[in-house]
């Protein structure tokens, strides 16, 4: 069950105050009739578990998405179909599978602009469409704005300390975001808004901050009820009705089952999520509506169906069923739902989790299978795979109904999408190699402890605890020896630390246990070539950069440490090809161009950088450096003062020598 928050007393006077409404609205029952002309909207609250909101029993005080509740329709038995952001929206919004839209991680993967979804079926319908995401995995990169007028992905958030990352914003500035746009519509329109908050870290605002660890997951699904509520408030002074569907990506564990967070298992911490569907319409602000509570199980993919119902809209090709007939009727049709968890499977190279729910049991498909009968079992507690055993191929031949086949491999990302996703707790990484057969010891049940130890280390690392996180890192490797985080992060703790023979010999090692993955062997390189040994560098990656942004740019660098600046400017050309907004690329060109005596065309290279992006303080050293050569000594200081100011220590040197 949902752990007890600090906030008790205030939540269960609401979730009280809630039923008490159900109990006494009186008139008819709610339903949704098809009606072209109302907007629509679509809230996603990431991480959040059905059983922490206050109408599922939950302790975390929520009256807003209560009140939609109590007038509206709760689905209480609601799944989603895998247990990370990019892959559940890709299935919300589609109203598909995640092995028919593709995408089977946060990373690796882009939906195909040409599926439909409910922007495109919308906005041909003649709604105005808009879309404003909270978090990076949402990010327009990875192919969601299809159909969207607006697709407002601006992310930046202020944290506790005062710093600025571009990861995550909170929800009211999204919701400030989304009111903006739908001030400034004439017409009917569909909005959907991802609100990211109750997200690890748990930072709950002002008056919200009860705590830490599970209390404050608690106040962080009671800040984001909060931030809803303008939302929810303006929609009673428009025009026209608006139907609201709020449901989330997925759960979140809280330590359940061995997992701090999600994305490994799919238990139902992680797995139900809650589902509301209401309509606020402002010419009936006082109508008595008695909500309903649907405990037929429903699923991710019958959003868009019902969406689409609800504006009169058919939807095809999709793999979901609309919700409309259920919540007229107060039940519907029992249909057997699929979900996955591929995040380990396609980075780990662990074996993949795949399963079916079939009414209240719940098969997981994995080298050590397992079933249980979520009606006396919720907390899955008992895995009765063994002792019901006929049964258990039942569910088998219902699984074999979807496809089951192994996810394509994810393409390789680029550095700053991986390293956006891990800060914010994903797996993230290049691609491991799909395999034929799996055994028990490449089941994640017996991996949880790797995991673990994963996150043990890189907690370490925030925190600077350069021995801790070693000594994590090195178990790790004792017991998996294809981990690839491992050896990567353990490597990164040996060079910060100015161990740079450990960090090489680290990823050699790795490369010797056969890990696969390229991003080894671009690091690999980049230590090398700043170890002094630029060659060795180049002869690892010369022939397999192939067209791999970060392959090009660790390249580059080991052509200019060894003085084959013509390498290295052809190098950074083709990367700037391949990708015309990487702003390293153009740096490191400036740089080689400088050394080739090109200085026309460094100082061009270098402006483009700082165009693309003002803050890299060794791309306004070195053309400091230019324009001190060519005679303009006031603008090099100019430029030395701005990189001191960012942080660096060359440009203080050159400031002192010129003065």
């Amino acid at each position: 069950m949902f752990p007890v928050r600090s906030v008790a007393t205030l939540v269960s006077a609401g979730a009280l105050a809630a039923l008490a409404a159900c109990a006494l609205l009186g008139g008819r029952s709610f339903r949704v009739l098809p009606n072209p002309e109302r907007n629509i909207l679509l809230v996603t609250i990431d991480t959040l578990r059905a059983d922490a909101v206050g109408a599922y029993g939950g302790r975390a005080p929520t009256p807003n998405l209560d009140a939609l509740a109590a007038r509206g329709a709760r689905f209480e038995f609601a799944h989603a179909h895998a247990v990370v952001t990019l892959v559940s929206h890709a299935s919300i919004l589609t109203g598909r599978y995640p092995y028919e839209h593709g995408i089977r991680d946060n990373t690796g993967y882009r939906l195909d602009g040409r599926q439909p979804t409910a922007a495109t079926l919308l906005k041909g319908r003649g709604f105005a469409t808009g879309a404003f995401v909270g978090g990076f995995p949402l990010d327009r990169r990875f192919g969601l704005t299809s159909g969207f007028d607006v697709y407002d992905d601006r992310m930046t958030r202020t944290g506790p300390t005062g710093e600025i990352t571009d990861r995550e914003r909170r929800a009211d500035d999204v919701v400030k975001s989304a009111l903006t746009w739908i001030g400034a519509q004439s017409g009917k329109w569909f909005a959907w808004v991802h609100v990211y908050d109750p997200h690890e870290p748990y930072e709950p605002p002002g008056v919200y901050a009860s705590g830490i660890g599970p209390d404050a997951y608690g106040g962080e699904v009671a800040w984001t009820d909060a931030a809803l509520g303008p939302l929810f408030g303006r929609l009673r002074a428009l025009s026209r009705p608006t139907l609201v569907v709020v449901t989330s990506d997925h759960g979140e564990s809280l330590g359940e089952h061995g997992e701090r967070t999600h994305s490994l298992f799919a238990y139902e911490p992680t797995l139900r999520v809650p589902l509301i569907v209401g309509e606020i319409d402002p010419a009936q602000p006082d109508a008595k509506v008695r909500g309903r509570v649907i405990s037929t199980p429903v699923r991710h993919v019958d959003l868009l169906p019902t969406i689409a119902g609800s504006a009169g809209a058919p939807a095809a090709d999709t793999s979901g069923t609309s919700l409309l007939d259920a919540i007229a009727n107060g039940r519907g049709e029992d249909r057997p739902s699929y979900f996955e968890a591929m995040s380990a499977a396609v980075t780990r190279g662990w074996a993949p989790l795949r399963g079916v729910l079939v009414g209240r049991e719940k098969y997981i498909d994995l080298p050590i299978v397992e079933l249980y009968d979520l009606a006396t079992d919720p907390q899955e507690a008992a895995n009765v795979a063994s002792r019901r055993a006929d049964r258990a191929r039942v569910m088998v031949e219902t699984l074999k109904q979807f496809n089951v086949a192994p996810p394509a491999r994810a393409r390789q990302e680029t550095a700053d999408t991986i390293e956006r996703l891990r800060s914010l707790g994903y797996i993230g990484g290049a691609s491991a190699a799909v395999r034929e057969r799996y055994t028990e010891a490449d089941d994640p049940k017996r991996l949880v402890e790797i995991e673990q130890l994963l996150t043990r280390g890189n907690d370490a690392i925030r925190l600077g605890r350069a021995d801790e996180a070693i000594a994590a890192f090195r178990t790790i490797i004792e017991k998996r020896p294809d981990t690839e985080d491992a050896y990567r992060k353990l490597a990164l703790v040996y060079w910060r630390t100015g161990r740079r023979a450990l960090a090489v010999e680290t990823l050699e090692t790795a490369l010797r246990n056969g890990v696969t993955q390229p991003e080894v062997r671009i690091r690999l390189s980049q230590y090398l070539a700043e170890s002094g040994a630029p060659g060795k560098a180049i002869a690892l990656l010369e022939k397999d950069a192939g067209d791999d942004p970060d392959a090009l740019l660790v390249l580059g660098n080991a052509y200019t440490l060894a003085n084959r600046n013509a390498d290295a400017v052809r190098t950074y050309t083709r990367l700037a090809q391949i990708a015309p907004d990487n702003a390293s690329a153009f740096e490191n060109m400036g740089v080689a161009q400088i050394q080739a005596r090109d200085l026309r065309g460094a100082e061009a290279s270098l402006r483009r950088a700082l165009q693309l992006d003002p803050n890299l303080p060794a791309a306004h050293t070195a053309l400091g450096v230019l324009l001190a050569r060519t005679g303009r000594k006031a603008e090099a200081i100019e430029e030395w003062k701005r990189a001191a100011a960012l942080g660096d220590p060359n440009a203080a040197d050159n400031l002192r020598a010129i003065r």
